[in-house]
């Protein structure tokens, strides 16, 4: 792996945690030691109500990102203003660290797909997907992260590897990455790739966020499920990230089979550990 060329694009949160309904009233009781929150944006796109009030207390006492599921910056249909301008809004509200979304399509002529599907490696989808990031960052007036998505099919169009494309995105556009460390490790099990020579092909200084998330193994398939813990080759592959691209804010996501926090305290506190342990290397 190589090292670290350049500091990351904005200096690291520490260690968060996906902001679930299921833990509101444990956190406002308990103050529970985590360095920040990502909020799921589609589910505060209201103009008032119980969840933005619980957001509202939990701000106050610690930082938040944004991170979407509708952009759909791969899609062939027009960007959806209507929904850009609530984003906008709500970005204006909470003045979060950062927004991201995913590098993929989510619906084709006005239907949503409810799914993130992946677009083909090629120089046309470069020019069309950073034609609309540049738009989409001209309109919220900040720069956007992108996350790449967990895979199951692949196109024969494709004319280079995934991290080729994300990189000439994020190049083109001029807008930062979230890497899935966890979705690198699916796709490269789903697709036979090296997940460390994926590494090693994105730009170290446009990382900003890490994603961390369990799985389900089906034996000759993967799927990011985000309802178990975070296995051993995925903590390998944090290691192995953290190596390549220094300290970068890295989260965990739990979506589904939502434990009790003190399980993704745990589990946020191995991800410390495995920083400690990545620093102390480089130090020696």
């Amino acid at each position: 792996m190589s090292s670290p060329r350049h500091a990351p694009p904005h200096p690291s949160l520490g260690f968060g945690l996906g902001l679930r309904v299921d833990h509101y009233e444990t956190i406002l009781n308990t103050h529970p030691d985590v360095d920040w929150f990502e909020i799921l944006s589609e589910n505060y796109l209201v103009p008032g109500g119980k969840p933005l009030r619980y957001l509202d207390r939990i701000r106050a006492d610690y930082p938040l990102v944004m991170h979407g599921v509708s952009l759909s910056i791969g899609s062939s249909d027009p960007l959806n203003l209507d929904y850009l301008k609530q984003l906008k809004a709500l970005a204006e509200r909470v003045q979060p660290k950062w927004l991201s979304d995913h590098l993929c399509w989510t619906g084709l002529n006005g239907t949503n797909l409810h799914d993130l599907m992946p677009l083909p490696y090629t120089e046309e989808a470069i020019r069309h997907v950073a034609a609309r990031v540049s738009q989409v960052q001209d309109f919220l007036g900040r720069r956007i992260l992108l996350e790449n998505v967990s895979s199951y099919v692949t196109y024969t169009q494709s004319e280079m590897s995934e991290w080729e494309f994300l990189r000439a995105v994020a190049e083109r556009a001029d807008c930062l990455i979230l890497l899935d460390v966890n979705n690198i490790y699916v796709s490269s099990f789903n697709h036979n790739f090296d997940p460390r020579a994926y590494l090693d092909g994105i730009p170290v200084e446009r990382v900003q966020q890490f994603h961390l998330a369990g799985h389900t193994n089906h034996g000759n398939y993967i799927v990011d499920t985000h309802d178990h813990p975070v296995i051993d080759p995925v903590w390998d592959l944090y290691a192995d990230a953290l190596r390549r691209f220094g300290r970068v804010s890295t989260m965990i996501e739990r979506d589904d089979n939502i434990p009790p926090l003190d399980e993704l305290l745990a589990e946020l506190d191995e991800a410390r550990a495995i920083a400690s342990l990545v620093a102390k290397e480089a130090a020696a």
